[in-house]
């Protein structure tokens, strides 16, 4: 990869960070996907006491589905549970496909189960944090989000990852997303900083799509 491609994708990947403070948070939301690290988090936050219950959410994975026999909550879920986590202090949300299902399915999960957080953590892969708290906001109003995962750098998180374009290929296809998913009323709106749209177009430019959204017929 060259140099400049490697700058755009360090720039992409630290606007997905939010980075937001973590504060206690009536339940948690565990978004499933093929990074098994996000139960080792969802374990040590509950273990500090961020929350009382979390929702482990997601179905089958299509990156890497012999990871997945179950689907991504039962995964996680029984990972979670081995580092710590009670299993009384868990939910299932095992249907999910997408971050918009993530968020609205545990909200039923949670509903079923007599719980109506007023704040939610959502558990998530380092760059998936500021789709999954766009996506909350439209789609739970109602709740108060703060996004959480491992303390990472860029290039200890490819190294661990061991797919270097598949992992730019999803901070370049969910930059796509955050610009397109507002007027879709999938997501709120975030404005991108220049320097950020320049990236995406570089890394598109140079072949790093394979996460795109199809193009309308």
């Amino acid at each position: 990869m060259s140099d400049a491609n490697w700058s755009a994708a360090h720039r992409l990947w630290r606007y997905h960070r939010l980075e937001q403070p973590l504060r206690a948070c009536d339940a948690a939301i565990v978004c499933g996907s093929h990074d098994l690290a996000i139960a080792t988090c969802a374990a040590d936050l509950y273990q500090a006491g961020w929350f009382p219950l979390v929702v482990f959410s997601g179905a089958g994975n299509p990156v890497r589905p012999e990871d997945f026999p179950d689907g991504e909550a039962v995964r996680l879920r029984h990972l979670a549970v081995a580092a710590g986590v009670p299993l009384s202090a868990t939910l299932l949300e095992p249907d999910a496909t997408n971050t918009g299902e993530n968020i609205t399915l545990s909200r039923d999960v949670l509903a079923a189960a007599g719980v109506h957080p007023r704040s939610v953590m959502l558990i998530c892969r380092p760059f998936d944090q500021r789709r999954a708290f766009a996506t909350c906001r439209k789609l739970w109003p109602a709740v108060d989000p703060v996004c959480a995962s491992q303390t990472i750098e860029f290039d200890d998180y490819l190294a661990l990852a061991g797919d270097d374009r598949l992992v730019i290929d999803i901070l370049v296809g969910d930059l796509q997303r955050i610009i397109e998913y507002p007027a879709r009323g999938y997501a709120i709106s975030q404005p991108v900083p220049a320097d950020v749209h320049d990236a995406y177009e570089q890394l598109r430019a140079a072949g790093f799509t394979s996460r795109l959204l199809p193009e309308p017929v």
